[in-house]
Formats: structure tokens, sequence, C-alpha cells
């Protein structure tokens, strides 16, 4: 019987830091900052606590430890949608963005809460003060200014957050190098052998990667003596619409044109089906390039060319800059590198003069 109570209370037990100091021959204190990362915790000690632990499988109270530092461990993550929008029809840069944003988290130790918000009855972002989550990062379409104008309020009065290409810059925000991007993408047009080169895009968008970008297209026209052309898109619209109605009206407009620069791939994807089903061909009669490099654009036909973020540094980037945000710490990173995608569409036999 009393073999049999020794093995009921064995079970019941619950191992404690306290034990794992025995173990290790250090303090509690030591096991606490230890495990929790603590610089000021030697190597040699950290892994000698960790040998500890495991031998006595022993697991950190993650709820307890929350408690007492304040801390929930969580990131949470808005995407901004349109009004009404469907969400199987956002932009899919946006979920290959949430995707590297998750799993940067992930590595440093967070976990994330993600919610896709588009009007008054779901906007809500008081995260920290319900502690949901330290602090919010916050993706998706600038065209919901109402959306942006709320977040921005609660920036502004003190929750942290981070965020991708905000249409304010007085939030703390990481975006793509869009005017280097654009002076890549003009110059892989004009070495393929293209001179009359337009852009379809903005100049006013809440989108400021557009003008961005129309900025880096301008200073390569112009550096290589040719003349810009812009072609406006229209607001309100999807972005395939976008890209119909622009190829429409630059035919209408008389503008002689060899090629195109659209300043997003979903815009590009719009102008290559209005010029294929109006017998343009692509890329012998239009060379075609857009921006975001979304897998799409590697399907379509002829593929895309594109230029393509690092969205494995932007995932990082992002949760760096909120975590140095929350900490109080220096992080002046902004801008995410971008590469050349060439593809079929701007592959011409060979250059012209």
């Amino acid at each position: 019987m009393d073999e049999d109570n020794s093995r009921a209370k064995a079970r019941n037990y619950r191992v404690t830091s306290f034990d794992v100091a025995a173990e290790a021959g250090v303090s509690q204190s030591t096991v606490s900052r230890a495990l929790a990362g603590d610089p000021v915790v030697s190597e040699a000690t950290r892994l000698r606590v960790a040998e500890a632990a495991r031998r006595l499988n022993y697991s950190v109270d993650e709820n307890a430890a929350r408690l007492r530092t304040g801390k929930t461990g969580t990131l949470a993550v808005v995407v901004i949608c349109r009004p009404d929008e469907d969400r199987k029809d956002l932009n899919p840069f946006t979920y290959s963005l949430l995707g590297t944003i998750c799993a940067a988290a992930s590595v440093r130790g967070y976990e994330t809460l993600v919610s896709f918000q588009d009007g008054p009855q779901n906007l809500s972002g008081r995260y920290e003060e319900r502690r949901k989550a330290d602090g919010l990062i916050l993706i998706g379409t600038t065209q919901n200014l109402d959306a942006w104008n709320y977040y921005r309020d609660l920036g502004q009065s003190g929750m942290k957050l981070v965020c991708w290409g905000s249409p304010f810059d007085d939030l703390e925000w990481i975006r793509s190098d869009n005017h280097a991007g654009a002076v890549l993408a003009t110059d892989h047009l004009i070495n393929a052998g293209f001179r009359q080169i337009v852009c379809i895009g903005s100049e006013n968008s809440l989108q400021r990667q557009f003008k961005e970008r129309y900025d880096g297209y301008c200073e390569a026209i112009h550096a290589a003596g040719l003349t810009p052309a812009l072609i406006e898109i229209e607001e309100g619209l999807s972005r395939e619409e976008q890209g119909r109605r622009a190829v429409r009206a630059l035919k209408a407009s008389g503008q002689p044109f060899d090629a195109i620069f659209a300043v997003c791939d979903e815009l590009a994807l719009g102008v290559l089906r209005e010029l294929t089903e109006t017998g343009t061909r692509i890329p012998q009669d239009c060379g075609l390039i857009g921006f975001d490099g979304i897998r799409a654009s590697a399907h379509a036909m002829p593929p895309l060319s594109s230029i393509q973020p690092d969205f494995t540094a932007a995932g990082a980037m992002l949760v760096d800059k909120l975590l140095a945000t929350i900490t109080g710490e220096p992080n002046s990173d902004r801008r995410v590198p971008v590469t050349l995608l060439a593809r079929e569409s701007t592959r011409r036999a060979s250059p012209t003069g």
C-alpha cells in the first residue's frame, strides 16, 4: 500500500523551476532567466539548465510567465479589405506577405492572431488593451480609407503598430523599394529593345507605391532620352478591370506604344488579357512587365515578367520593426529589396534600335 501511494504521488507531482535549479546547481532565478533567453546568463549555464529541464521533463508554464512579464507572446495581424470584398478575391500578394509575417513571428517565439477587417461592423484593433496581443501589424488594401483612418487614430493614441504600405507617413511603415524596382523594370524593357514604353498606374492613388513606381519609371525613361507616358487607372474597380480599361483608354488615345509597365501584377494581368483578346501579341507587338511577383504571373500566357520583393525579408522586417517598437529600440529599416523576374512577356528575338 505504501508503495502504491508513493507511485501515485510520483504521478501527480509537478516538477517546478526549483527542482530544475537543484538539479542544475543554480538558483531558481537563474533558471527563469536561462529559459527566457536572458543574455546575462552564460551559454554554459544556459545549456546546463536546459539539460536539467530535459532530464526532469520540465516545461515552462507560459500562462504564468505571461502574467509575470505582462506580455502575451502574440502579435496581431490585421488584413484590411475593401468593403464587402470576398476574402478569396484578395490580392495574392497579401496572402504571400501574411504567410511570411506568421513565419517570422514564429521563428522569434511569437504566435500570430490574424483578422480580416473591412468596415465599422468589424473594425477592432484594441488588442493591447484587451491583452490579446503585444502589438499589431497592418497590411492590405489602401483603397479602404475609413479603415486606415481608424488605425491611424489608434496608432497616434499610442498603440504599437507597424504597417505595410501605409497611405500615411506618420505611422511606422515598411514598403518595397518601389523606386529602384521601377527603374529596374523600365531598364529591362529598354535593354530588350522597346522604346515607346507606357506606364499604366497612378500619380494620385492612396497607394503610395504607385506614385513611387511611376517616379522610378520616369527616371529611367528620361535617362534613356525617351518620353514618359502615363495612363491613369480608374479608382473603385478591381485591378483586372482597371487594367482592361486602361488598355482601351491607351488605344483610344492614339498614343504609340510597344511596351507597357503596369505598376502591379494584378493590373498587368488585366492588361495582358485585354491586349491578347483584342489581337495584340505579347511580346511580339507589345512587351509587358508588372510588379509584385505574385505566383499567378508565372502561370500567365505568356508568363509575365515582374519585379518581386523579397517576401521573406518583408515578413521579417515587419516583425522586427514591431518588436523594436514594443521595446523602444531603434529600427530604421523601411525598404524591402526587389529583384527582376524576366519571363516571356518581355523577351524579344533581338533588340531594335
